[in-house]
């Protein structure tokens, strides 16, 4: 444009007066200015509105989606209690291990690694992506792994993948203490034994951190108090892990060797009423129950009841002693062998002829303890069964004791009466009956037993006088002795005591061919420290009887405690030696 042309346009907009523009002369309304102050305040108050509604009405709503989106309270585990033995061995412990989660809103990965993954965690392809896929939030992808797997899961350096520490259980006596300790879930709730019989003082309590994170999931700074967690209580137990595992192997090599269905041991402390020992074969790995039955989980010691047999035989003797109708060296004729009540014959195993009371026991007389017995009331013999705990639930801190069964006397008929003399017609657990011959070891006292360590002597029950005890004490002495019916059951440099019992297995309303044999004792005889039960179920080789079968474990579990219990010998130990030295050789082999 030239210099001239831009003079008059300049000149032309200097003339334009706007003060004369229609527009702008036009007269404006009142009521316009008043609508625009009208709808400032009206929308100041709405934003007015909104604020109070957000920060006093609705406060806790909006917190609460703020908190769910940056917010995170992360669980902090509790170390669940130990189990320990009497000694401070322990059975069952905690132990840390790596978690392997995944933070779905960070995670990153091809389809490589994600095979990789997979295949660390033990996981296929397939499980892996169906675990992520639609997921929000974080994934846990394997709980307990082994620090080597975290570590070659870490160096694949994946975003979002990330391990958190939980407690996994480990019980370092395996199978020996299982049917004891018991086991838990993987969460660490107890299931059985010990674990669920203190479920309460084991747990603890957890604790709770609160932080923020940000949109991938990271933590940025924790925000308030953190709770620590409240680690469990430790169990002390009664139990001896050195005995425990001597009972449980000599019950797992008899089992064995007999070609036996199982087999359960108890061992007894006679002054405290502490369990020193209570195993059962088979067994199982805490550790590792995959694929496992009843017949291995079940504690058969405490959950399974027999007819006790002949083990029942002293308590009549014991009865009839202490009512003053015999004593130990009143005559009984057993001859022939048999004796018939109300048409049903019951047998001796061998006839004896005249057999005194003590004789009776020891040579496990069946018509001689009947005659005994039918001399008296059968609410007498009633009530002797009643006070030594059977047809009564244990009262132990172990989940699963069993009652047994023993019917009111006002309902036995004669037979009946005959049989419930040698343990047939009633029903008790192992650990019944080993409890139950405490009475014999406490001079006439029924003990409590406990699982706890306790070294204080228990305070018991009076059942019988301390003289009718140690005389039926002699003949339990005489009956693990030659001459009696188990004298397998000797044990070396220590006096024993005991009873035999072999019974048919009832199976609906037939008694088999089938056989449970049963050993149960004290040692040493004059001044018992303890008291050990056997039984061994079905043994199909090497005889059934519980001379046979159940006396030698009796006899090997004796020898192993009283030696680690510091009890000195109570007889002179015979030297074996040999004449033939060719024999020395081969018994050296």
């Amino acid at each position: 444009m030239s210099r001239s042309a831009s003079r008059v346009a300049a000149a032309g907009v200097r003339k334009v007066n706007f003060a004369t523009s229609p527009l702008l002369a036009s007269p404006t309304p009142p009521w316009r200015s008043r609508i625009v102050v009208l709808c400032v305040a009206l929308g100041f108050l709405a934003l007015l509105g909104r604020a109070v509604y957000v920060q006093l009405v609705a406060t806790d709503f909006y917190q609460a989606q703020g908190e769910k989106r940056f917010v995170h309270r992360q669980t902090l585990p509790a170390s669940r209690g130990r189990i320990l033995d009497r000694h401070g061995q322990v059975l069952a412990t905690s132990v840390a291990m790596p978690s392997v989660q995944v933070e779905t809103r960070a995670f990153a990965a091809d389809r490589a690694q994600r095979r990789q993954l997979a295949q660390l965690l033990g996981l296929k392809a397939a499980e892996l992506d169906e675990r992520l896929e639609g997921a929000t939030g974080t994934v846990t992808l394997r709980r307990h792994v082994d620090e080597d797997t975290w570590q070659r899961v870490k160096a694949l350096g994946l975003k979002g993948v990330q391990e958190v520490r939980e407690y996994q259980r480990r019980y370092p006596e395996g199978e020996a203490a299982a049917h004891v300790v018991g086991f838990t879930n993987i969460d660490g709730q107890g299931l059985e034994g010990i674990e669920l019989g203190f479920q309460e003082a084991l747990q603890g309590r957890r604790g709770q951190r609160t932080m923020v994170r940000d949109r991938l999931g990271r933590p940025v700074e924790d925000i308030g108090d953190q709770a620590d967690p409240v680690h469990g209580r430790d169990v002390v137990l009664a139990l001896d892990s050195k005995v425990q595992f001597f009972a449980w192997q000599r019950l797992r090599d008899t089992v064995r060797a007999h070609g036996a269905r199982a087999g359960s041991a108890v061992v007894l402390d006679a002054r405290t009423g502490e369990v020193l020992a209570l195993a059962n074969y088979p067994s199982y790995d805490p550790a590792n129950r995959r694929n496992l039955g009843g017949a291995q989980l079940r504690n058969r010691a405490l959950t399974d009841i027999f007819e006790p047999g002949s083990t029942m035989k002293p308590f009549v003797a014991a009865l009839a002693l202490e009512t003053g109708r015999v004593r130990a060296s009143t005559p009984v004729q057993t001859a022939p062998g048999r004796i018939t009540v109300t048409g049903s014959t019951i047998s001796d195993a061998h006839p004896h002829g005249v057999l005194t009371v003590a004789e009776v026991v020891q040579k496990s007389s069946n018509v001689g303890t009947v005659k005994l017995a039918l001399a008296m009331p059968a609410r007498e013999l009633w009530e002797l069964y009643t006070e030594i705990g059977l047809g009564q639930k244990p009262r132990i801190d172990f989940p699963g004791a069993v009652t047994g069964r023993l019917r009111p006397y006002k309902t036995w008929r004669p037979i009946e009466h005959a049989t419930m003399s040698y343990g047939y017609g009633l029903s008790a657990s192992l650990f019944q009956l080993a409890r139950a011959y405490t009475v014999f070891a406490r001079d006439g006292e029924l003990i409590p037993a406990t699982m706890l360590r306790n070294d204080a002597p228990a305070t018991g029950q009076r059942v019988l006088s301390p003289e009718t005890a140690r005389q039926v004490r002699e003949m339990l002495r005489l009956a693990a002795g030659p001459g009696g019916t188990a004298p397998k059951a000797q044990a070396i440099g220590y006096s024993v005591g005991g009873k035999t019992g072999t019974a048919r297995k009832l199976e609906g309303r037939t008694y088999t061919n089938k056989y449970r044999a049963w050993f149960v004792g004290l040692a040493p005889a004059a001044d018992p420290r303890i008291v050990v039960a056997v039984m061994v179920d079905e043994p199909t080789r090497g005889g059934f009887y519980g001379g046979e079968v159940a006396a030698p474990v009796f006899s090997q579990i004796v020898q192993q405690t009283l030696r680690l219990m510091g009890v000195p010998p109570d007889i002179d130990v015979q030297p074996q030696i040999s004449a033939d030295p060719s024999a020395a050789v081969q018994e050296s082999i």
